[in-house]
């Protein structure tokens, strides 16, 4: 039994309006996430996207090859039933935000970090109304309440599938800033990844790749792009 997988049953996939959205139809049956909730989603450009990836099985049904379904299934089944938990989880990323962290030494990187994650902060000072300070060292020290609050108002105000399409932009980038940057457009998604490796990078630089986190590295890339086009469909 542990061997056995879903077979294509289906002919035709359609997309039908619902109440709150747009449900996905196998043959006029409307499709359920894993915890038979009705699969519907706020957008017809998502819908588009999942009725694509279920009109593109063939025999048995591979749920790898289809990330918006498995991102609304997430949606549904997890974020809508803790919100507000999520959302502290992933606020609580600006208390401690990759940006804020800086080197001492060597005086190049130092730089650099100030030259790419600086224009974050200020535009999040500007978009956000939010101003997180940057540090010398790992050590933690604590930003203004305040501000974190501001950044906290806005994390809650995102629906269900925002927010677990944000989920993966703040902690694969581990910035709440960047996190946000990339959600409403400062900069391209892949600006922003590469942003967010700035120090990976330069070890790159120092020591040359290690195959195994390149391609690690790749893959999380890739479910960074994804998230961006999920929250750009919610």
């Amino acid at each position: 039994m542990s061997d056995w997988k879903q077979k294509r049953f289906w002919k035709e996939v359609g997309i039908a309006e619902a109440e709150t959205g747009y449900a996905i139809e196998l043959d006029g049956r409307r499709v359920k996430t894993p915890a038979k909730a009705a699969l519907v989603v706020p957008t017809q450009s998502m819908a588009n996207a999942i009725a694509a990836e279920w009109d593109a099985q063939t025999g048995a049904v591979n749920p790898q090859t289809m990330p918006f379904t498995r991102s609304a299934n997430a949606a549904i089944d997890k974020v809508a039933i803790q919100h507000a938990e999520v959302a502290d989880m992933l606020a609580g990323y600006g208390d401690s935000d990759l940006l804020c962290y800086r080197a001492e030494t060597p005086a190049k990187l130092a730089r650099r970090q100030a030259e790419q994650w600086d224009p974050a902060l200020d535009w999040a000072a500007l978009d956000l109304g939010a101003r997180l300070e940057p540090r010398v060292g790992v050590i933690h020290a604590p930003q203004d309440v305040v501000e974190l609050a501001k950044l906290t108002r806005r994390v809650h105000a995102l629906n269900n599938f925002q927010l677990a399409a944000f989920h993966d932009l703040v902690s694969l980038s581990g910035s709440l800033i960047l996190g946000f940057a990339a959600a409403l457009g400062w900069r391209s998604a892949q600006d922003i990844w590469d942003i967010s490796r700035l120090d990976e990078i330069w070890q790159e630089e120092q020591w040359g790749e290690d195959e195994e986190a390149t391609a690690a590295a790749l893959v999380k890339r890739g479910a960074f792009l994804h998230a961006k086009q999920v929250f750009d469909f919610s």
